[in-house]
């Protein structure tokens, strides 16, 4: 192992660690703008299009954010961002019971708002991920050349040889 293998790799973290925490933020000034928390049931009063918004379109957005700080592998990192926030509110909101105004939700119904919400923001991911890369899958071997064309017409233009030319 190289100290440039290892300082990639200390970077790929730093960024990950950012693009974490960017779509936390994200998850967090959303539900408290919209002033939803997900954590609490008021009874059928809850389901308001601010709760749906908070549910569904907020860790869209936050999916967005992670893939499009992170690149390509974002859609993975985008599970983590809502999955931290619910989590850290849950635990407050247990701990402190005064601070809920409506009933804290059973862990088998958070659990479920957990997943949709953990799930949204991954679809998020792979809209951010196509945004970033332009296309989604794999480049294919017949598309592989086309990688390079760019270097290639620099270097016919310059009359010199980029590095990989015939």
């Amino acid at each position: 192992m190289t100290i440039n293998y290892i300082k990639g790799k200390l970077i790929d973290a730093v960024v990950a660690t950012v693009a974490v925490f960017a779509g936390a933020i994200v998850f967090y000034v959303g539900g408290r703008l919209l002033d939803v928390r997900l954590e609490l049931f008021y009874g059928v009063s809850t389901f308001t299009p601010s709760w749906v918004i908070t549910l569904f379109l907020v860790p869209f957005i936050a999916g967005i954010i992670v893939s499009l700080i992170y690149g390509l592998g974002g859609k993975i990192l985008a599970h983590f961002s809502p999955l931290m926030v619910l989590a850290a509110d849950y635990y407050q909101v247990s701990q402190n019971p005064g601070m809920a105004d409506g009933a804290l939700l059973p862990i088998g119904y958070w659990l479920f708002i957990v997943i949709v919400a953990v799930e949204f923001a991954s679809i998020g991911g792979v809209i951010g991920e196509i945004l970033v890369k332009k296309t989604y899958g794999r480049t294919g071997r017949a598309n592989l050349h086309k990688l390079h064309t760019k270097y290639r017409k620099e270097a016919e233009l310059s009359g010199g040889d980029a590095g990989g030319g015939r």
